[in-house]
């Protein structure tokens, strides 16, 4: 892996560059950006109202290189952002140095349920998302911040997972020959861990960690644990790929896959 190559986090479906302020706390001197998709956050809107995993990508691409002026960045991506990621390095492989992969998969069909609790937006339906989400040992901070964090983003909620459910790279994960960190929590609900499997499985060289007792907001619920799975992967990366390897940092040790 080269070093200190700058990370670019993206945030997943309905959220925004403060989803991973907590993680960014700990990351301590890696140079980090996290960077609002359009609609989200800080950024203005200039998608159409029907929007693609590859809307984003464009986008993304543009900001990384024109805006940011990074040259062979690391992409990080949670979910949708790990989907936008996947197409990142798809379309621009030979730009990137690396790629992390968080609570996500190589096709992102959504639960009827959870595609109309997104639509309604009512606290009712906000409060079911952050149940799907967070384990239940989650702390009653981390679950009003991240329902906060999802009615700052309902209104463009409901668009990003219909982008999500038109995801699907399952056929092309074989082109990817980047260094890949693939990380879920144990407990993940919305993008179980056979999703990180198959990624796991398809994509040479990758390496799987799965964090115990967390859901599918990692960077808020386990920051600091999901911090040092990255800072580990960086120190430890080759710049070509080998031999996959899976680690659950329950004990930091390679277990039988």
């Amino acid at each position: 892996m080269e070093t200190q190559q700058a990370l670019v986090f993206l945030h997943g479906a309905g959220g925004s560059a403060r989803s991973w302020s907590a993680l960014l706390e700990h990351l301590g001197s890696y140079p980090a950006f996290a960077i609002d998709l359009p609609g989200h956050g800080q950024r203005p809107d200039t998608l159409p109202a029907e929007v693609t995993v590859s809307d984003y990508a464009r986008v993304v691409w543009d900001i990384v290189n024109n805006e940011l002026q990074i040259r062979r960045p690391i992409i990080a991506g949670h979910s949708m952002g790990g989907a936008i990621a996947l197409t990142l390095a798809l379309e621009h492989g030979s730009e990137l140095s690396g790629l992390i992969l968080i609570g996500t998969g190589a096709r992102l069909r959504v639960r009827a349920d959870l595609l109309e609790a997104a639509r309604t937006a009512s606290p009712e339906a906000l409060q079911a998302l952050a149940t799907w989400s967070l384990v239940p040992t989650s702390s009653e901070s981390q679950r009003a911040q991240f329902q906060r964090e999802l009615a700052r983003g309902s209104a463009s909620l409901y668009r990003d997972l219909l982008a999500c459910h038109t995801f699907d790279c399952m056929a092309r994960l074989g082109e990817i020959s980047l260094p890949t960190l693939i990380v879920v929590g144990a407990e993940d609900q919305m993008t179980p861990i056979k999703y990180s499997q198959y990624l796991h499985d398809h994509i040479a060289g990758s390496t799987l960690q799965i964090i115990p007792a967390a859901g599918h907001a990692l960077m808020q619920e386990r920051p600091e644990e999901l911090a040092r799975v990255i800072a580990a992967w960086l120190a430890a990366a080759p710049s070509t790929p080998s031999p996959g390897s899976c680690y659950n940092t329950a004990s930091g040790f390679p277990h039988e896959q």
